[in-house]
């Protein structure tokens, strides 16, 4: 198991990685040559800058009982089909229950926002969210070691 990170837009690393030290997992951090990112314990990959290049690599990167984490519904999607899991860097997990339905919203949205409609913003970024990302990163693990206990 390691834990491959969609860097490009992703806070609460230094969350993520302080988790993954104390369970001894390895991080993986993928970023495009337009961000400049530095870390003590992760990996750092740079790739070259392109629609969707760093989300090819992190998807192409990814195995069955892999954590990802990233906030793009479709690198969710294509990582869950690998039986990985995936969580996004406010802790939301994705899953097979709600991740059609979320492609579906995106969907929905792009459609709103060609026609020259507006959708909301994201909202900032709180310590709720780095709560909910470190319990629910955590119980993310314990799932993908419990199955390897089990297989």
């Amino acid at each position: 198991m390691k834990i491959i990170i969609d860097g490009d837009a992703c806070p609460g690393i230094s969350i993520i990685e302080s988790i993954a030290k104390q369970n001894k997992l390895s991080v993986i951090i993928y970023c495009d040559i337009h961000h400049f990112l530095q870390s003590d314990y992760s990996e750092i990959k740079i790739v070259d800058s392109g629609f969707q290049s760093v989300d090819m690599y992190v998807m192409n990167a990814t195995k069955a009982g892999d954590i990802i984490i990233s906030q793009d519904y479709g690198v969710a999607a294509i990582c869950l089909s690998k039986k990985a899991k995936v969580i996004s860097p406010k802790g939301f997990i994705y899953d097979e229950k709600n991740i059609d339905r979320l492609l579906e919203e995106r969907h929905i949205s792009q459609k709103i926002r060609r026609g020259g409609g507006k959708t909301s913003n994201p909202k900032k970024r709180t310590e709720e969210d780095n709560l909910r990302l470190e319990k629910n990163l955590i119980r993310l693990i314990d799932e993908v070691n419990l199955n390897i206990d089990r297989g």
